[in-house]
């Protein structure tokens, strides 16, 4: 295979990965909000929501992870050259990240299965942006390489996690009326 066949297919991954990073903890939002409604509706959205959580974890999310880090090694294998370079050594920092908040995600659905609730909506809300903020960064500093002016990268980060914030806090606002 060569070495732009191993991309596509990193890319390709990486996309699913992260469509189920973000699904996940929709779910889990909707998860917790279903045990304020009434025991039966809760029981019954509580057992829907956990065989939806399990199949997309192992069916989608899980195997994409691995298929994405195998596709990512081979990229790294192929031309090693990537290790030399300082934004690699960045991204790689973003991907142990994402790998924490992956398997983070992993207790909080084992946690919910066995009816164990230690996260609120809104809190969930925010654990679900920290993924878009590690997709931002790691999308630009793949794209930009060496050539982002390091000042304006952080500014521009820092400014996607406020108007996050931001975003939520209105979302919330608009919800409660």
């Amino acid at each position: 295979m060569s070495y732009t066949v191993f991309k596509a297919l990193h890319i390709i991954f990486m996309v699913s990965w992260f469509a189920g990073l973000f699904y996940i903890v929709r779910l889990f939002i909707y998860h917790t909000e279903a045990q304020e409604k009434d025991e039966v509706e809760k029981n019954i959205l509580s057992k829907q929501f956990v065989e939806m959580e399990k199949k997309l974890w192992w069916i989608i999310t899980t195997p994409a992870m691995i298929l994405t880090v195998i596709f990512g090694v081979s990229m790294l294998i192929y031309n090693p050259a990537l290790l030399k370079m300082d934004w690699m050594h960045l991204k790689l920092a973003f991907v142990l990240l994402l790998l924490i908040y992956h398997f983070t995600c992993q207790k909080i659905m084992f946690k919910l299965k066995n009816n164990e609730f230690t996260w609120t909506s809104n809190k969930l809300r925010l654990w679900n942006e920290v993924a878009t903020l590690a997709l931002v960064a790691i999308v630009f500093l793949v794209i930009m390489k060496n050539s982002l002016n390091w000042i304006y990268g952080t500014i521009g980060f820092f400014a996607v996690a406020i108007a996050l914030m931001i975003g939520i806090k209105i979302y919330k606002r608009i919800r409660n009326k």
